[in-house]
């Protein structure tokens, strides 16, 4: 964990996690979707969050090209700062959750240590959600090219080719988008969110 500096003082909110319940009819929490690239991970959670938002949940994606385009454009693709991306990305997610809302990640987050590390700093429920499809799946996919530029040493530290992922041992949830269709990776998350997040029916 990154060391708080000296001569800070953090400020309690005066607004309950209860009242925040009470205003947005639910619990905020973490939706933390990894896998390798291509494996659906940005389109089911996309997707997630508009069915959400039809069923009064209060919502919003962080996504991995979208944060890397603004608050992270100043890391590149190491192990040091790929563990920095997931830190700065897990921080913020978990303000979003203390805030109330439900914030769903899409992000490689290819070491375990790093989305431990993630879960740990969000007080809010945190559902580490594995998408899993196969490298032979994602390299037939390779919407983006990325798999083919790696292959012929264009991409240095590519995960699944040159650097590691390493699968959850204990996801909270799987959907197997190697296998399935989008839309039938989405009822199931969708059932399984419905199930661990109700919304409140007052």
């Amino acid at each position: 964990m990154t060391a708080v500096p000296p001569n800070i003082t953090t400020i309690s909110h005066t607004v309950s996690r209860r009242e925040r319940y009470i205003h947005y009819g639910h619990d905020g929490a973490v939706l933390w979707l990894t896998g390798l690239s291509a494996s659906g991970k940005s389109s089911l959670a996309m997707a997630l969050e508009q069915a959400l938002m039809r069923l009064g949940y209060s919502c919003y994606v962080l996504d991995g090209d979208n944060i890397r385009s603004g608050l992270n454009a100043n890391l590149g693709f190491s192990a040091q700062d790929r563990r920095e991306n997931i830190r700065r990305v897990g921080e913020v997610a978990a303000l979003f959750a203390d805030a109330g809302l439900i914030c769903i990640t899409a992000f490689i987050s290819p070491y375990r240590s790093d989305r431990a590390q993630a879960r740990a700093c969000c007080r809010q429920a945190f559902h580490e959600i594995h998408v899993a499809a196969d490298l032979a799946t994602c390299e037939m996919r390779d919407p983006k090219g990325l798999y083919r530029k790696a292959r012929m040493g264009e991409i240095d530290d590519f995960t699944g080719i040159s650097a590691p992922y390493e699968a959850p041992e204990h996801a909270d949830y799987i959907v197997r988008s190697g296998a399935e269709s989008l839309d039938e990776s989405l009822d199931k998350l969708l059932r399984y969110v419905r199930t661990v997040l109700p919304r409140n029916p007052a």
